[in-house]
This record gives structure tokens, sequence and C-alpha cells, in this order.
């Protein structure tokens, strides 16, 4: 029997946020307490916040259901392992789709994991190898953590860089946002150093340190910082527009593509065209094209469609000789 009344809510709200209808008896049973007592703790569940709805009948049973707001969550050891591994993975890997919030959620949950099971989690994420696109950078969990934690809590962040052509350098900056753009992490911050704001890529960032010291958050000159990204790389690249038409439904491509590159706009239920910018390879945009799996026909540039030609003729003369081999080990 549970006497401690906090700790038997807590195990009663753990029981009440598995996916299912608990009847009176049974809560009653699990706890060790009367079913007048569980309908006391159910009440103080919904003074807290909780929205437990139950039902009539002769064993009146008790579920969770969604509510105005999400109370706290409790989970046992294996959930929060799960959770933080999940949470790992989607987060070094710049996942589409998972976004600062995801970063900030594994932040949270790391600072309260107990020694036991972030030792769990680090093993189990060391003996794991993610299956990736390989179209971005490897990044680091913690580094990510400690980044977003700096720019919840609005506090100055020191961390050590290396640029695009391999310069080192030490900076100390106000952070702003985490953008994930699908492929890559970037940080959106106000350099002290500079007395300017930045972006830096987050697989370039190492030994991020907070100082502790806070900030009042500045405005930002475009007032969002995906649109500040995305303006800070177009500045920074040489784009160049392309135009290719697919034999295959705009559906079918666009689920085929990094959403980066674009929506295809349908030309017919069988066919679409793409028509974007780009500020990465022509070499990388036509393996990213041709992994398609369609027919297609590239319009422009001439230095894309010159490289799908090469690309073409080189993969065909790869396997000029299969046949000659397999008749001789035949």
């Amino acid at each position: 029997m549970t006497t401690d009344t906090p700790a038997r809510l807590l195990q009663l709200l753990s029981l009440l946020q598995t996916p299912r209808e608990w009847p009176g008896g049974e809560l009653s049973e699990r706890l060790g307490v009367s079913r007048r007592t569980v309908r006391r703790d159910i009440d103080r569940l919904r003074e807290l916040g909780y929205p437990v709805q139950a039902t009539k009948g002769a064993d009146g049973g008790y579920r969770l259901v969604a509510g105005k707001a999400m109370p706290p969550l409790v989970l046992d050891d294996e959930e929060a392992v799960a959770i933080a591994v999940g949470l790992r993975a989607g987060a070094g890997h710049a996942v589409e789709g998972v976004d600062e919030a995801s970063v900030r959620a594994l932040a949270k949950l790391e600072q309260v994991l107990p020694s036991r099971l972030r030792h769990r989690v680090s093993t189990l994420q060391a003996a794991t190898t993610p299956l990736t696109s390989g179209d971005g950078a490897s990044i680091a969990p913690e580094t990510l953590t400690v980044i977003a934690s700096s720019v919840a809590g609005h506090e100055r962040l020191r961390f050590a860089y290396r640029s695009g052509d391999g310069t080192a350098s030490r900076r100390q900056a106000e952070p702003y946002r985490l953008v994930s753009t699908g492929r890559r992490w970037y940080l959106v911050a106000y350099d002290l150093d500079r007395a300017d704001w930045r972006t830096f890529r987050v697989d370039r960032v190492s030994e991020p340190f907070a100082t502790g010291v806070r900030f009042t958050p500045r405005e930002l000159p475009t007032g969002n910082a995906a649109e500040y990204l995305r303006q800070s790389v177009y500045r920074r690249q040489e784009t160049y527009e392309f135009d290719v038409t697919f034999a295959a439904p705009a559906a079918f491509v666009a689920a085929r593509l990094p959403r980066w590159l674009g929506s295809p706009e349908p030309i017919d239920e069988h066919s679409c065209r793409l028509r974007a910018s780009s500020g990465d390879s022509v070499e990388w945009l036509a393996v990213r094209i041709a992994l398609v799996d369609c027919e297609f026909t590239v319009h422009r540039p001439s230095e894309l469609v010159r490289h799908i030609r090469d690309l073409g003729e080189r993969l065909t003369r790869a396997t000029g000789g299969a046949e000659d081999y397999e008749n001789v080990v035949g």
C-alpha cells in the first residue's frame, strides 16, 4: 500500500497516461488503496489541471483525455531513455521537420535524467548507427542542447568556431534561434565581438559554454530567424536557377526531393515541373534529381545539363564490363 500521497498521485498519473481506460477496482488494487481514496486522488489530479474523464457503470473507469493545456508527463525509466535516444538521433542529423523545439525538449529531458539513465542513453546511442541521407553533417547532441538551453534562457554563449576556409576563432554571442534547414543546423546570434548579427553552422561549432550572463534579446533585422538565415546564406553563395521536368506526378516527386529545393508544379496527372534556385553544387543537385527514380529532362542551367550527361555516360561505362565478367565467372 502506498501511504505517501504525492508518490501515490505520481503512480496514478503514470497509469492514466497509458492510452486505455482503467476500471476503478483495478486502480484500487494497483495502488493498494480503497476505491474511495482513488476517487479522492482523481479529484486532486483534476484540481492540478489533469483532464481525467470518468465513465459510469458497475465498475466505473477513468482515463486521461486531451485538455486545453498539456500537463507534465510522468515517464518510467524505459520511456525516458527511448525518448532521449530518439531526440538525440534526430537532433544530431538535422532531420527535416525536427526543429529547435525538439532540441529544447531534449535539453530539458537530459537536465532531469538521473545519472544512471544518462549513462544508458549515451551507451545505447554509441552502440547505434543511424541510417541518414548523408546530405548533412553530424552534430554532437550535447552541442545542440547547450546552445538550445542558452537560447531559451537568454544566456550569453562562448564557443570555438571553424569557418568554411578552416580559419579558427573564439566567439562570444547572444544566441537568438537555432534553425534546421533539413540538411544542417544553424545558429542565428548577435556576435558581440563584431557587434553585428551572424549565422553559424552548428557542425563547425565546438566547445560551447553557457557563461551564465543574461541578456535582453535584441530585435532581429528581418524579425524572423529562418528568413534571416535564408538571406544570409544566399548573400554568401552564388546561386543559379534550374528547371527540370519529371515524368511522374508532383506528389511522387515532392516526396523524394528535399523540401528546401522547392515544390514541383503539376503539368498533368503524370508529369510535373520544378523551377527553383539553388546554392548547392551542380554535382550534388544532379545526384538528388537522379534519386527521384523516374524519367526526367533538365532544361537549365547548361552546367547541370552537361553534368547530367557526363554522369550518365560515366555510369554506363561503369557497367560496360559487367556482362563479360559474368561470362568469365559463370
